[in-house]
């Protein structure tokens, strides 16, 4: 019935014929320690524990008059109805009424409760998830994709607040309904509801059946739905690409092809998942015969064993006793899904977060003497080699200081260590003496700024965004950091000025516009210590002049460590240290390097050629 479509692009269908059925189907995603989760969970509901307790008591209390309403009704039928004595009739009837307009009740204000519950339970589990997230070392987000994280704090979290908002209640009022129908009906007449229950097998093995299929449909539904929003966002992000490349019609037609799957996966998941409520309609039917036929044959007999109003209050909970099954059948798969979303969400709380940081030297004025001594580090504990290796060196108050080298060299990592990124794993690095294992973070970092290679800009106005290296800074100290930067021309021209929005990734300047608002926001924050990485590699001879002066101005009075790739950024740097294979190779001025001939001496012929 289904079957496996042409690849199209790369696109590949992972469901087939015969992974719907057999004993070998694929299974739902189940959390590896599902009770440890859900105690967590739970500690976390518990916190409202005073609220939770009346909820759970107006499931309780619905429960009950679910029960007692089809009760009365058999009861009025049987001493009123049919021998027609009508005294006391009124008063059972506004106790009718007055059950199922409590139940009413009951039912808005547990659902009403519970959605106050789940909402400030997924509050503090997201504050907490985000919390811990800003407490994580740079080197935990260098070990894992974007994407994947934010769906833990949106799509995970999400899950279980759609799972606490209704299947928590619908659950444990399942779980009462059933228990609670039972045993009514069994004291009622257990001949009706062993007859009632002949139905329950039939009913189990006509979900399995159903749910066997529907959880891998729209198990492929959502990777199709993921491939297709992928591919739109793709395709939008690199629209300029795609028109370049007159790619156009390749695009349509991709499009079409994960559209009509997506269709197709789409139309078989709820046309399988349609069955289950015409399946239960069909066997409540016949429940509703099986004990409307025998009850009557019993009823003839006027044994006095079965009533007319037994065969009413059998009805109406046979009805009931399938319905919390139905119920049972349609959660199950959704708690698995919830508890193994918590789960990826708990891992993530988890993770260690950055050592404990220095108490000492918390208002120490730095003045930037940064000395490397014997400095050794690698990114990963399962290899033996270094990425740096004893690396040493001494940069003064107000120096510049270059690093040169291939691709892989470490160049990159001095700064990382230097911003306590990472941390040296021997050696150590001290700033005016002091080791930084000693500096709190937060202190080491208010005295430096980065300008990097691919400047990030925040969606919020291009004030907000330079004001972002010191927020206290005024208008006034933001515009003249603006000036400085050479970025004041360009923002005056734009449509709101200094109060334009732009977006994340800016796309309504350039990339060396974007630079210069870099810039400007390392001015205001009026480093120490300054640390530019490819800061103009990525940008055009004429701009890279304006980038240049305006990190001139930056530069002056700081103590400045400069990567670039471009030899001819690095000429007035104090000293060049060129790197190799994670160690420093040779270092001076750049006179003295080309007087030596040496490394640099060569790198500086090859870019020449």
């Amino acid at each position: 019935m289904l079957r496996t479509i042409r690849k199209p692009f790369g696109y590949e269908p992972i469901i087939r014929k015969e992974d719907i059925k057999g004993p070998s189907r694929k299974k739902v995603e189940r959390a590896s320690d599902w009770k440890s989760v859900l105690w967590r969970i739970w500690k976390l509901v518990d916190e409202q524990r005073a609220l939770l307790i009346t909820v759970l008591s107006l499931v309780f209390v619905s429960s009950v008059l679910s029960l007692l309403g089809p009760f009365l009704i058999g009861k009025i039928i049987d001493l009123h109805i049919i021998p027609m004595q009508f005294d006391g009739l009124a008063g059972k009837i506004g106790l009718l009424i007055a059950i199922y307009v409590g139940l009413s009740f009951a039912l808005y204000f547990q659902s009403f409760w519970m959605v106050g519950i789940a909402q400030k339970t997924v509050l503090r589990l997201r504050t907490d998830l985000f919390s811990h997230l800003q407490k994580l070392p740079v080197s935990f987000f260098d070990r894992r994709q974007h994407g994947e994280l934010m769906s833990r704090v949106t799509n995970d979290i999400e899950n279980v607040s759609q799972t606490l908002n209704s299947s928590f209640v619908q659950v444990f009022s399942s779980i009462l309904t059933l228990v609670g129908t039972l045993a009514v009906m069994l004291y009622l007449s257990p001949i009706l509801t062993l007859l009632t229950m002949v139905i329950v097998p039939v009913m189990f093995i006509a979900v399995r059946w159903i749910t066997r299929r529907t959880g891998l449909l729209y198990k492929e539904q959502q990777r199709a739905v993921g491939e297709l929003n992928g591919m739109i966002e793709e395709t939008i992000s690199g629209q300029r690409i795609v028109k370049a490349f007159s790619q156009e019609e390749r695009m349509m037609e991709e499009f079409a092809e994960k559209s009509s799957y997506l269709r197709r996966t789409g139309f078989w998941a709820l046309t399988y998942a349609g069955f289950i409520p015409k399946v239960m309609n069909m066997l409540n039917n016949a429940s509703f015969a099986i004990v409307a036929g025998v009850g009557g044959l019993l009823a003839l007999k006027g044994n006095g064993i079965v009533t007319i109003g037994t065969i009413v209050i059998f009805s109406e909970y046979a009805r009931q006793f399938t319905r919390p099954l139905n119920d049972l059948s349609n959660q199950f798969n959704t708690v698995l899904s919830a508890i193994a979303g918590a789960e990826r969400v708990f891992k993530i709380m988890d993770e260690p977060i950055e050592e404990d940081d220095a108490t000492e030297h918390e208002d120490t004025i730095l003045t930037g003497d940064v000395k490397f001594k014997d400095v050794s580090f690698g990114y990963s504990v399962d290899t033996d080699g270094y990425t740096i290796k004893n690396v040493s060196f001494h940069v003064k108050p107000g120096e510049t200081a270059a690093f040169v080298g291939a691709t892989g060299a470490g160049k990159t990592t001095i700064m990382q260590l230097l911003a306590r990124f990472y941390e040296v794993d021997k050696g150590d690095i001290y700033i005016d003496g002091i080791s930084i294992r000693e500096l709190p973070r937060k202190t080491l970092r208010n005295h430096m700024a980065f300008v990097l290679q691919d400047p990030f800009l925040f969606e919020a106005t291009v004030m907000e965004n330079i004001r972002y290296g010191r927020l206290d800074a005024t208008d006034e100290e933001v515009i003249e950091a603006a000036k400085k930067a050479n970025a004041h021309n360009f923002v005056s021209r734009l449509e709101n000025g200094y109060d334009t929005v732009l977006t994340a990734d800016g796309g309504e300047i350039s990339q060396g516009q974007k630079q210069l608002l870099s810039i400007a926001r390392a001015l205001v924050a009026d480093p120490v210590l300054l640390l530019l990485d490819e800061a103009t590699s990525s940008i055009d001879t004429v701009t890279e002049l304006e980038i240049q002066e305006a990190l001139d101005r930056l530069m002056e009075g700081r103590t400045s460590f400069v990567i670039a790739h471009r030899l001819n950024t690095v000429r007035k740097a104090d000293t060049v240290y060129v790197m190799g294979q994670g160690e420093l190779i040779e270092s001076g001025s750049q006179e003295e390097l080309i007087e030596r001939q040496g490394v640099y001496y060569n790198m500086l012929l090859e870019s020449k050629v």
